[in-house]
């Protein structure tokens, strides 16, 4: 059985405070993209894991699919699994490619072997992964609080609107994105924000990791310029960064100061 968990970005990121188990509280709109990394899940006589494209930091033990696996063999009699990754999305830029590899996980454990959990139970499961991991249960556009985990419906389309994400290469820990923040209450709600037209985003709508992260990594600031200079109509880094995306009204082709990652009509 095969899934392609796509990616992520973040429209929008409030850092509202920090909570005594060492977490931030934030608010944030996911909003999934259709580049995707590729996942095969069979039974096998022997729990094996490969993994292709991209190379993933850490042991392939660690590998957040096989840490999905284990997390619901503590509650079903799973067979053993020969799952098999190619990964697309770049690690560490703030697309949430290693959340969604998780979470698709989960899902693709639950059709194979009709474990029969409800999109809630996995959204359950996939909360013990990671803070984003169960936004990609759904797929669909969703407002994040708590430290992600919890979700609604986000009554936003983006449909007809271009867009394109640039990825500097950086690695940027969320870790190291945190350190350097300084958490705050907004004036005004994300979920507030996002109901006014795209057009008008560019003053309200923010990413609190912008101003710390630009400030160590000028790269990614320049990146953010020019896709406004090029004539984007919102443009954001994502999550804690290192992707950087331009939202535009077409899809006329613009020179830019480096190579697009992934390019598309939303």
């Amino acid at each position: 059985m095969v899934s392609f968990p796509p990616c992520k970005i973040n429209l929008g990121l409030q850092i509202l405070s920090k909570r005594a188990d060492g977490y931030h509280n934030i608010s944030t709109c996911f909003y999934p993209l259709p580049w995707t990394d590729i996942l095969e899940v069979l039974p096998s006589d022997a729990l094996t894991f490969a993994q292709t494209g991209i190379v993933i930091p850490g042991t392939p033990e660690e590998n957040i699919c096989l840490t999905a696996y284990e997390l619901l063999k503590r509650d079903f009699s799973l067979p053993a699994v020969r799952i098999h990754l190619h990964k697309i999305i770049p690690t560490g830029a703030g697309l949430g490619g290693g959340s969604s590899d998780g979470a698709h996980m989960l899902r693709l454990l639950n059709s194979l072997f009709a474990l029969h959990q409800t999109e809630e139970c996995l959204m359950r499961y996939a909360s013990q992964l990671g803070s984003d991991c169960a936004f990609f249960v759904q797929d669909r556009p969703m407002i994040g609080k708590g430290r992600g985990e919890m979700l609604e419906p986000a009554d936003l389309n983006l449909r007809g609107y271009y867009l394109r994400l640039f990825n500097s290469g950086i690695h940027i820990s969320t870790a190291q994105a945190y350190a350097h923040i300084v958490p705050q209450i907004p004036s005004v709600k994300l979920d507030q924000v996002i109901q006014n037209p795209a057009s008008g985003w560019k003053e309200t709508l923010k990413n609190d990791f912008e101003d710390s992260v630009f400030q160590r990594y000028p790269l990614i600031q320049q990146i953010k310029t020019e896709l406004y200079t090029a004539g984007a109509i919102y443009a954001s880094m994502s999550g804690s960064g290192s992707s950087v995306f331009g939202i535009f009204e077409d899809d006329r082709p613009r020179n830019y100061f480096m190579k697009e990652t992934w390019s598309g009509w939303l």
